[in-house]
């Protein structure tokens, strides 16, 4: 089957590639690995520029590079949200006693990324873009786009989950996707970028450490 793929980036880095040595993974290998018997008609990427931080300031120049990658694969297209900061009053764990029990932090959250890869779902489903879709998230907001594209428009939907079994999403399994598929270490070890690759700009590598 024509199949398009849509990838929820945060999802499957804190799912399954956060501290582990597969972060310079080929999406393109990966889904033909994992999707074996269709043909991937597009992959979608969605995820949003990080900021340098004091004890990371080098993530932001990493993941260009690995963006940068993902850009040499010519069925995938990349889609942008982005991070708000804004300050907020959260309750203290464990609150000194006689002590605040509030304090004022600085929130950090990604916008945009759900509501586009829901979006892009649902239209290229509404045009018949392909016969398959599938989801690489655990992400309990996709349920009801989902559930509009396997039950209302009868098209085939696949879940591929990046997080542990035990972690896999209820409301996910409640819209009875078509199929589900759990990514394991051995199929992103196998599905890595060659340490070197070249674009139109030039020739780069696989940031140090990754």
């Amino acid at each position: 089957m024509r199949t398009n793929v849509y990838v929820d980036g945060f999802n499957l880095y804190y799912g399954c590639l956060k501290g582990t040595p597969y972060r310079w993974l080929d999406l393109g290998a990966l889904c033909d690995r994992m999707l074996p018997k269709n043909t991937i008609n597009r992959i979608r990427y969605f995820t949003a520029r990080v900021a340098a931080r004091p004890n990371k300031p080098h993530d932001p120049i990493h993941q260009e590079t690995y963006l940068r990658a993902l850009a040499t694969l010519p069925s995938l297209t990349i889609h942008l949200g982005h991070f708000l900061t804004k300050p907020a009053t959260m309750p203290l764990a464990e609150p000194t006693p006689g002590g605040p029990k509030f304090a004022e932090v600085m929130r950090t959250e990604e916008k945009g990324s759900d509501v586009n890869l829901a979006t892009y779902l649902l239209a290229d489903a509404f045009r018949d873009d392909a016969e398959c879709f599938v989801i690489i998230s655990n992400d309990s907001d996709l349920t009801e786009p989902m559930r509009i594209v396997r039950h209302e428009l009868g098209m085939v939907v696949g879940v591929i989950n990046p997080h542990p079994t035990a972690k896999r999403s209820r409301a996910l399994m409640s819209c009875k996707p078509s199929f589900f598929k759990q990514i394991r270490a051995g199929v992103l070890d196998a599905s890595q970028f060659p340490t070197t690759l070249q674009d139109g700009t030039g020739t780069f590598t696989k940031p140090r450490g990754w």
